[in-house]
């Protein structure tokens, strides 16, 4: 398929993800929200729903975008086999940021393309981050900014949560959303050329 005719469609509202495709020059040509239902399964791990999420997003997308390259990507945040949410209220930014406080956890963004034609690939990337030990004014004036709402794990590393990182091990893009390596390399591997 030459370059020009090529079309790449992001399974994602996230603006972070835009940017982050921006970043390495991927200019989608089109932005399609997948709603799909991000509840976990019974015994499902958090590195098995990242990877479930992400193709369930590129797929839901390509049933509409068949002559496409589908990107779809999900991060989950975890601390051992406990899965956190996507913060909605107060009470759940506390209880996120409790459990973070003082101690490491695991962040796995799964990223799965679709490709005209129907083939897929799919990756996960796994990174290992560190919080501070959280004071409770370090508690109360991140909850206040509303940052971290929407978020998975209550925290956006990208913005003041990167103040509370001790250390980071593994793809800091795939801590904001989207590895990026990773990402091209799908793309590249199934003929997108950018």
């Amino acid at each position: 398929m030459p370059a020009t005719l090529q079309r790449l469609v992001l399974a994602s509202a996230s603006p972070r993800r835009l940017d982050l495709l921006r970043q390495i020059g991927l200019e989608p040509d089109a932005v399609a929200a997948a709603e799909v239902d991000e509840t976990p399964l019974k015994t499902e791990t958090p590195r098995l729903l990242a990877v479930r999420l992400a193709t369930a997003k590129a797929a839901r997308v390509a049933e509409a975008e068949p002559d496409a390259f589908v990107l779809g990507a999900d991060t989950v945040v975890a601390v051992g086999r406990r899965i956190l949410p996507k913060v909605e209220s107060e009470a759940e930014a506390r209880a996120c940021l409790a459990l973070l406080s003082g101690r490491s956890h695991r962040v796995l963004t799964g990223v799965a393309v679709i490709a005209p034609g129907g083939a897929r690939a799919q990756r996960l990337v796994e990174s290992r981050v560190r919080f501070k030990r959280l004071t409770p004014a370090e508690v109360d004036g991140y909850i206040a900014s509303g940052e971290g709402f929407g978020k998975a794990g209550g925290y956006a590393i990208q913005g003041r949560a990167g103040g509370m990182v001790i250390n980071l091990q593994g793809s800091y893009s795939g801590v904001v959303g989207l590895p990026l390596y990773e990402t091209r390399s799908l793309l590249t591997g199934l003929g997108y050329h950018a």
